[in-house]
């Protein structure tokens, strides 16, 4: 790149008008429709010095930022080749300093960053609470409101009606809260969202613990569901837009590292409180209200998004926002003038749109089409791993296998602890490793491990290895979801949609992952009864055979790349994507695993590359944030 004696707002020379003449050099276009070439472009690469400081200056005019041009200015060179920033002058030592950190020392971040991530990811507990909550007491709210699952004429209608009670808060998520999500994050934004989820995740399980039926209880915990729903679809976004892109995996992941939290500690709940006498289910149910509070009492301390703040038009409150979330100035307003010029091109592309648009945008804009299909497969995979047929029963599970209520409890226990502990490792290679090749390779192992399982029911019960086997290869499955399956899902669906269907696209993920968790749990009593424990099992072992195809053809890849970049990598069409899986990486994985041989595999996404004033010379002028280019379809 090439040096410029002083940052200044001087105007262009050297570069000749374009008034639209066909003798103008052809430049090569990435569609963000149509992505053929795999190309990962950055909208400021070839652009020339000078044009690139004028449209800061244009920019800067048009938003009132007029204070912070300087920062502006060295931030729009710094992102045109975040590999050469040394070579732009004006620098401070301190900035040269911050820049080397994100490679160096990429968990340098403020402390305002890390207490948003951990204060919003502590309400994640609720769900986790929630599910272990009613996991103990599915051992005895039956009984207390007369619907007994065994000893009754109506045995059959009572597994149904708990499994319906237990799925309450994904049924009303998944139907209704999950869709509150867009209106609500468009007109009360990030925090006001999350706030409002923390007020129904409060009251609703003190509600739970003193029904007087089980019709009451029902209410109580669709009403729960409001607020899980409203919390599972907005704080996954609000933290991956307020992260840098090379450690966002491992923050935002962080929501299912507190979900593991909140399980374990419903787990130690339903211990505690498991000799109280006959309230010890309310107890259960109504603990869940606990990792709500600090969220209530928190979440306005944290700063709003920088994104919704761009997407409103207030780029002046971005840049505070981003001042709180990076460790410099130049940092910031180096981040707001690369997302603002990404996402005028979306707007440009995708156009104005309202709610119901938007939706069946989701399905006809090729972009965003891919996005939903990724984000679909992520999320139902959660469910057909089986993960929650031990997070709701596997007190019920090990009660079959011959355990007393307490044994249960502590087996379940042991359940949560090693949820909680293995969900570790994927901080650290949720951004390195991928979050594919998590998934790619833990599926497997979940499959094998479940089948186990499911075998060592077979075992007489007579057998001190009865329970003991069964307990460890559900311990070995909760040991390889915890860093795969378990944080992927949450963290990958809030990242590929737009900005412009970043609410509506999470809604739906979420929606599809609670919705079939609501299936899981009315269904899995019954199928437990008349498949028995190993046809179950074994039932959710092929399930993860069939969740690691999907995800092998239809799930790209998008670790440390920038919520905008992901535009293009989600531009590739499917059946490009599915090819070099087919055709380059199976070959290429069978010759250097199978046939021990030294291959190289050719690179699905290349990077484009960066202009320099002279090859500049002859593109056509244009402004990246006040005019961009329209791309063809």
């Amino acid at each position: 790149m090439e040096k410029v004696g002083e940052i200044q707002a001087e105007g262009v020379k050297g570069v000749p008008e374009d008034h639209g003449s066909a003798e103008k050099a052809h430049v090569e276009k990435v569609s963000l429709q149509n992505n053929v070439s795999a190309r990962i472009k950055n909208p400021l690469a070839d652009l020339t010095t000078e044009q690139v400081l004028r449209d800061v200056e244009e920019y800067a005019q048009e938003h009132q930022l007029s204070d912070i041009l300087p920062e502006l200015r060295k931030g729009a060179l710094v992102a045109r080749d975040p590999a050469e920033y040394e070579s732009v002058p004006g620098l401070t030592q301190d900035e040269i300093e911050a820049l080397r950190d994100e490679v160096l020392h990429r968990w340098r971040q403020p402390w305002a960053l890390y207490f948003t991530i951990i204060l919003c990811s502590v309400g994640a507990a609720v769900q986790g609470w929630d599910q272990t909550g009613s996991n103990g007491a599915n051992l005895s709210f039956p009984d207390a409101f007369g619907i007994p699952e065994t000893d009754s004429p109506d045995a059959v209608r009572n597994e149904w009606l708990v499994g319906v009670i237990n799925a309450g808060p994904y049924l009303s998520s998944a139907f209704f809260s999950c869709w509150l999500s867009d209106p609500c994050n468009r007109y009360l934004g990030r925090r006001g969202t999350i706030f409002l989820a923390a007020v129904f995740c409060f009251l609703s399980p003190i509600g739970s613990a003193v029904t007087q039926n089980w019709h009451q209880l029902f209410v109580t915990r669709l009403l729960l569901g409001i607020g899980m729903g409203l919390k599972a679809s907005t704080i996954p976004i609000f933290c991956a837009e307020n992260v840098p892109a090379n450690i966002r995996g491992g923050l935002v992941m962080c929501w299912q590292l507190w979900t593991a939290f909140g399980i374990f500690l419903g787990y130690s709940a339903n211990l505690a409180v498991m000799k109280v006498g006959t309230i010890a289910w309310r107890l259960q149910f109504g603990s869940a209200f606990i990792p709500a509070i600090p969220l209530l009492v928190g979440v306005y301390f944290c700063p709003e998004s920088p994104r919704w703040y761009i997407k409103r038009g207030s780029a002046y409150k971005a840049y505070r926002s981003l001042l709180r979330l990076r460790n410099t100035p130049l940092q910031a307003a180096r981040d707001l003038y690369y997302i603002s010029a990404q996402i005028k091109i979306e707007q440009e592309i995708i156009g104005p749109s309202n709610y119901i648009t938007r939706f069946g945008e989701l399905f006809t804009i090729p972009r965003v089409r891919r996005a939903t299909l990724a984000s679909f497969t992520v999320m139902i995979a959660q469910q057909m791993c089986g993960i929650n047929i031990v997070s709701f029963y596997s007190s019920t599970i090990f009660s079959n296998a011959g355990a007393s209520n307490e044994q249960a409890l502590f087996a379940s226990w042991g359940t949560g602890l090693v949820n909680f502990v293995f969900a570790f490792p994927a901080v650290w290679t949720i951004d390195t490793w991928g979050r594919r090749s998590l998934l790619l390779f833990t599926f497997p192992q979940m499959a094998w491990t479940l089948l186990a399982a499911g075998f060592c029911f077979k075992i007489p019960e007579s057998s001190n290895a009865h329970l003991g086997l069964i307990a460890f290869f559900v311990y070995l499955f909760e040991a390889f979801y915890s860093p795969g399956e378990g944080p992927v899902p949450f963290t990958y669906s809030a990242e590929v949609f737009p900005l412009s269907h970043r609410e509506v696209g999470m809604a739906w993920a979420v929606s599809v992952c609670l919705g079939f968790a609501a299936v899981l749990s009315i269904t899995f009593p019954r199928m437990l009864y008349v498949m028995g424990a190993t046809g179950a099992f074994g039932f959710y072992a092929a399930l993860n055979v069939t969740a690691f195809v999907m995800i092998f053809l239809w799930v790209p890849e998008t670790k440390q790349r920038t919520l905008e970049e992901l535009d293009y990598i989600f531009a590739v069409p499917t059946r490009v994507h599915m090819r070099y899986q087919v055709f380059q990486v199976l070959p290429w994985w069978f010759r250097t695993y199978i046939l021990r041989q030294n291959v190289t595999l050719e690179p699905l996404y290349h990077f484009d590359h960066i202009a320099t004033d002279e090859t500049a010379a002859d593109v056509r002028k244009r402004s990246v944030v006040s005019g961009p280019p329209k791309y063809e379809e």
